[in-house]
């Protein structure tokens, strides 16, 4: 089984895919054997023949250089820009656990790291219907420790601390934060790191700025993330 790892944001259009495309690379460039998971994505477009293309799979795929194929990488696959249980409810096609986590153990046999990317925040509901699936009921079945995926700017304290508290409540191991759109030198994302270490007694363990091809951390930080 591979030792693996959930990516988790302080909310949607963080960063997540970005970071995630940027840890695989670097995990590949240092020969490890890696795959991207990710349960639910929605807001895809579609191919000519009217199947969906999954965005965020494809967009790893290519910052990354995995050869991983498309078809592994998320078992539900919705065209509303909206949350995955609404866009299920919308489209007909409502997200079963026991999928979720057979498609990931899957990926688990055949890969050495697999890095797990959520759905927008941590809150975000998988399904809600008259059954009731979260994020994180994908975590615990696998015991999955995670990596919070934060914009440097204005706001960013309130949610990176509600965001840890949440998780520490609910039993959520979290390993530290990356900071994305991070720019060196501007007061509020310096303060803001300082701020939100100090707040949730987490470590900001990488910045990642606008147009970043690489991931600065050293590898075997990175590689000691995943369990």
């Amino acid at each position: 089984m591979s030792k693996n790892l959930f990516l988790t944001g302080t909310g949607t259009d963080v960063g997540k895919t970005y970071v995630s495309g940027l840890m695989i690379k670097k995990m590949r460039e240092n020969k490890k054997k890696t795959a991207y998971y990710k349960a639910a994505m929605s807001g895809n477009d579609r191919r000519p023949d009217g199947s969906l293309i999954p965005g965020d799979a494809q967009f790893v795929k290519s910052i990354s250089g995995l050869e991983q194929p498309l078809e592994e990488m998320c078992p539900y696959l919705y065209e509303a820009a909206v949350s995955p249980h609404l866009a299920a409810q919308m489209e007909g096609n409502p997200v079963e656990l026991e999928r979720v986590l057979e498609c990931f153990d899957d990926v688990c046999n055949r890969y050495d790291y697999v890095t797990a990317e959520g759905s927008g925040g941590i809150l975000c509901p998988l399904r809600f219907d008259r059954y009731k699936i979260r994020l994180e009921d994908f975590i615990k079945a696998r015991n999955l420790s995670c990596l919070m995926v934060a914009d440097a700017g204005l706001g960013t304290i309130n949610s990176v601390v509600l965001t840890a508290e949440y998780m520490k409540a609910h039993g959520i191991p979290v390993k530290g934060i990356i900071f994305n759109r991070y720019q060196q030198g501007n007061t509020l994302h310096e303060d803001n790191l300082l701020m939100c270490e100090s707040l949730t007694g987490l470590k900001v363990l990488a910045c990642v700025r606008d147009g970043d091809t690489d991931l600065e951390i050293p590898f075997e930080l990175l590689e000691s993330l995943y369990e």
